[in-house]
């Protein structure tokens, strides 16, 4: 369930305070911030998100804090779940 949703790096530290969420999906880019940036100031699980193929970043995913990335071709409440680590079923 999508409990809420930013437009800024500001917003989302902000609604993770307030919402406690149990994962948060950040987008690689968001318009002129780095969802890199954003990965390693959030205290909740990421999963990192874009239209972009996971080789274009690779190295930078890797490196970040995120629990995995997902292209936005295949989002989807399973995959989520999956790199979050709760069951699928």
């Amino acid at each position: 369930m999508v409990v809420g949703v930013a437009a800024t790096s500001a917003e989302a530290l902000q609604l993770e305070e307030e919402l406690r969420p149990d994962v948060v999906l950040v987008d690689i880019h968001l318009g002129g911030e780095s969802g890199f940036d954003l990965a390693r100031r959030l205290r909740s699980p990421v999963i990192l998100i874009s239209t972009y193929a996971r080789r274009e970043y690779a190295e930078e995913i890797a490196a970040s804090p995120a629990a995995g990335f997902i292209p936005k071709a295949q989002l989807s409440a399973s995959a989520v779940l999956r790199l979050a680590g709760a069951p699928t079923d």
